[in-house]
């Protein structure tokens, strides 16, 4: 508004050209505007680390969901329910931690909005959920960001130490359902979702709780078992 009201002022009163005119000038034609334009994308960069944002496409709705469901068993819920993670997880978890990382994941971001709008938009969200996969093998690097597998809690555990080269490698996947389970309750193996699955998405019903490849979580005991590997 500053700028604007600089700039008008300017072309209309036509003011002779000296020392506080080209000041006047370049606040209103260049540290105003510049300045708007850099707190605007910080702001916008904040938005768009939210799960709110990430859940504003309805095709997202189901892993949005689980990740605010408390009773949820999948990685997604169970990391958002940590403070460190909060309501950025969905950010966390999938941002490239890269040294241009930050560009790169909004650079991805991109790609889904255009995906959303040119493919998606007016898709159903069951036809929409079979075709939505990850575009390559979630790393593990992004897990090793919080879980460095080099820590004696985390070897304590056996089938850490087992697998700890291939976990390092990406030979195995720590989000896998041989491992810690999927992240979210649509994760689903080669192949059409499971009949019961499909019909509870179209139905608009709860999908958390889901586990791997499309399972219902049975008791309390599986439920316990997701928690502790």
């Amino acid at each position: 508004m500053g700028a604007a009201l600089i700039l008008i002022g300017f072309l209309v009163g036509r003011p002779t050209l000296n020392a506080t005119t080209r000041t006047l000038l370049f606040f209103g034609m260049g540290a105003l505007p510049i300045g708007a334009a850099a707190a605007a994308n910080v702001q916008g960069y904040e938005a768009t680390q939210k799960r709110e944002f990430c859940g504003s496409c309805h095709v997202m709705i189901p892993q949005a969901s689980d990740s605010i469901d408390v009773k949820s068993i999948g990685l997604a819920s169970r990391h958002a329910r940590n403070p460190y993670f909060g309501d950025k997880n969905c950010y966390t978890c999938h941002a490239d931690y890269g040294m241009f990382g930050t560009v790169l994941t909004k650079i991805g971001g991109m790609r889904h909005v255009w995906l959303y709008y040119t493919e998606f938009h007016g898709m159903p969200l069951a036809e929409a959920t079979e075709k939505i996969h990850l575009r390559k093998p979630y790393p593990n690097d992004n897990c090793m960001q919080c879980h460095s597998t080099e820590l004696q809690g985390w070897l304590a555990s056996a089938d850490h130490r087992a697998s700890l080269q291939d976990v390092r490698a990406g030979r195995v996947s720590c989000a896998s359902a041989g491992c810690h389970g999927v992240a979210h309750p649509t994760t689903k193996p080669p192949g059409p979702l499971p009949a019961q699955l499909a019909a509870a998405i179209d139905a608009g019903a709860p999908v958390s709780g889901w586990g791997p490849g499309g399972a219902m979580a049975e008791d309390a005991g599986s439920a316990e078992a997701g928690r502790t590997r």
